[in-house]
């Protein structure tokens, strides 16, 4: 499958697709460091979420840098807005590089299973990062922006499901926008990011589950487990 096809796979929901409700205000401050990761480029504006598990670093998705030639877009082309409510945000910042993770382009085809990138921001934000967590099992909570409600936070924190071969499958709905967003779960009594959305498939969300590389990115020479 080659990348393109691929992304058409992972974005072409369907019109009716359930969608995750909007957020109510009362939990929008604990979220301000989820965030829309914009991209602006040559006939092209396009949207998905991300968040900062650092002051200076965003967890997305990698299928979000690449364009709809495939290829990867500029990183001077990306833009961070953290919190994001329609006109208001914690917080925006310019991204000076991004690093896929190192399999997620193999020849022509995407590695869904390795769909995780994360961006080097220009400036670090203010709002407190979101903590790596270890412990992958429901409920999960999903959190992001969708194309239906471009400009509100939504998310649900009930989702159920577990592991699929690889990767995670949850039984949260998504659409367009909501790709490289945060799927968390409790673990010493806070919500802690364990994967990233990737797909929607006909048995629910994908989701890729945080590794070693990522891992080492974030928190170098920390103890994880494998």
């Amino acid at each position: 499958m080659t990348r393109l096809a691929l992304l058409l796979l992972i974005l072409a929901l369907p019109v009716r697709a359930a969608e995750l409700p909007v957020l109510p205000q009362d939990q929008l401050a604990d979220w301000q460091a989820v965030g829309r990761v914009n991209t602006q480029g040559y006939r092209r504006v396009g949207m998905c979420t991300g968040t900062l598990v650092a002051p200076d670093l965003v967890l997305t998705a990698a299928h979000c840098l690449l364009g709809p030639d495939a290829r990867p877009v500029r990183a001077a082309d990306l833009r961070f807005v953290a919190g994001w409510r329609g006109g208001d945000h914690a917080g925006v910042a310019e991204v000076a590089r991004y690093d896929l993770h190192p399999k997620a382009l193999q020849g022509e085809a995407l590695s869904i299973e390795h769909d995780l990138a994360l961006l080097h921001l220009a400036a670090p934000l203010d709002p407190p990062p979101v903590p790596l967590g270890t412990r992958a099992g429901p409920p999960f909570a999903l959190i992001g922006y969708h194309d239906h409600r471009p400009h509100r936070l939504s998310g649900r924190m009930d989702c159920g499901g577990g592991r699929s071969h690889r990767m995670l499958l949850l039984d949260c709905p998504v659409r367009p926008g909501n790709s490289g967003g945060p799927v968390l779960a409790r673990q010493d009594g806070r919500w802690q990011v364990v994967g990233v959305v990737s797909a929607r498939s006909d048995h629910g969300t994908l989701v890729v589950p945080l590794d070693g590389w990522l891992r080492g990115q974030v928190m170098p020479g920390a103890p994880y487990p494998r």
